[in-house]
């Protein structure tokens, strides 16, 4: 029997703060972290302040968030060499409780290893919204990603040229969708912040990407009805090159693994040096989503389109501290049946 290791305030602030470095929606950062002492237990709740209800009604790509932040815990948890043991939706009378992880180290000889280059890789990933350099990924490395994709519980497709056309086609007519509803436009851009203001959320102007000058690339437009914010065009990259995150189901269990999937997926790539982008808009439209799916096949569930490539780093955004969020249990809570298919790291 494992003894259980108490968690010493160093500890918890580590991971911590490797969770809250996590890509989001928006940079909503939509977590809440409770520390029980009591069973040494971190949990994960959803922040439902931070929601997008027009473009995330359904809070899928919440969960998707929480599920990066959780992966991003767990690999600092192994890193500390602690044994992470993940329940995920583990209390049904608590919804927004969104995930349990009770480290109960140290590491045996049955655990998996840690991933130095991935934990080390939590702090140099951005998300990069400018032009890639075009060259080739090789494909070992498409493969790591394919490989972290599946060991994460989700699957990764990467589409040919026909495919990538298509796929882009349709987030391009997801984004031209987007800029005709003025509510959605108002809901994004309230997310963006301006030079020198103080935030812990959203994204600032210094971190927005230019549009691509040839009109290929259909990056998102977060300057909506302020075309003053705008960077001047540049060329993106002619060949683009996409994958596509997906599930064979889609439950609220399956996009917190998809979650943990897509960072296992962005880390892989960070820790092999390459730049990557997110493209969400036709995941925001049913009808679109649906379109983005695998030909002939009758369970795929899309998720996110990740654009990877060789280029610039992406720049900074703003992360709020997990301690105002961060809640000791008064009292220990009742003791809730392990979760099936619980994945440790």
């Amino acid at each position: 029997m494992r003894t259980q290791a108490l968690l010493d305030a160093d500890t918890v602030e580590s991971l911590l703060a490797a969770a809250v470095a996590a890509p989001s929606i928006h940079n909503t950062q939509p977590w809440r972290f409770r520390l029980d002492p009591h069973r040494q237990v971190l949990e994960v709740h959803s922040a439902p302040e931070r929601t997008l209800p027009l473009t995330d009604p359904t809070h899928r790509a919440q969960y998707l968030s929480v599920g990066a932040a959780l992966f991003n815990l767990r690999l600092a948890a192994v890193h500390h060499g602690r044994r992470p043991e993940v329940r995920l939706l583990p209390d049904p009378r608590d919804p927004g409780l969104l995930a349990a992880v009770r480290l109960t180290g140290p590491l045996g000889a049955d655990d998996l290893p840690s991933h130095p280059a991935l934990h080390e890789a939590i702090a140099l990933r951005h998300t990069s919204r400018t032009p890639f350099t075009g060259r080739p990924v090789p494909e070992p490395i498409v493969a790591r990603m394919v490989t972290a994709a599946h060991a994460g519980g989700a699957r990764l497709h990467v589409p040919d040229i026909v495919g990538t056309r298509r796929l882009l086609r349709l987030t391009a007519a997801a984004e031209a969708r987007n800029h005709t509803h003025p509510d959605r436009i108002a809901e994004t851009l309230s997310w963006i912040t301006a030079p020198g203001k103080d935030a812990r959320y959203g994204i600032p102007v210094t971190a927005l990407g230019p549009p691509d000058a040839g009109g290929r690339m259909p990056m998102r437009d977060f300057t909506g009805a302020l075309p003053v914010l705008r960077r001047p065009a540049l060329w993106f990259e002619r060949h683009v090159q996409l994958a596509l995150l997906w599930t064979p189901h889609d439950r609220r269990e399956d996009w917190l693994r998809t979650g943990q999937a897509l960072q296992y997926v962005l880390l892989t790539a960070t820790a092999h040096g390459l730049r990557t982008s997110l493209l969400h808009q036709a995941m925001e439209w049913p009808d679109l989503r649906a379109a983005t799916a695998l030909p002939g096949h009758k369970r795929c569930h899309p998720h996110m389109l990740i654009r990877f490539g060789y280029g610039r780093d992406g720049a900074r955004t703003p992360r709020a501290s997990a301690h105002p969020a961060m809640r000791a249990a008064a009292a220990p809570r009742p003791e809730v049946p392990p979760a099936t298919g619980t994945r440790t790291i």
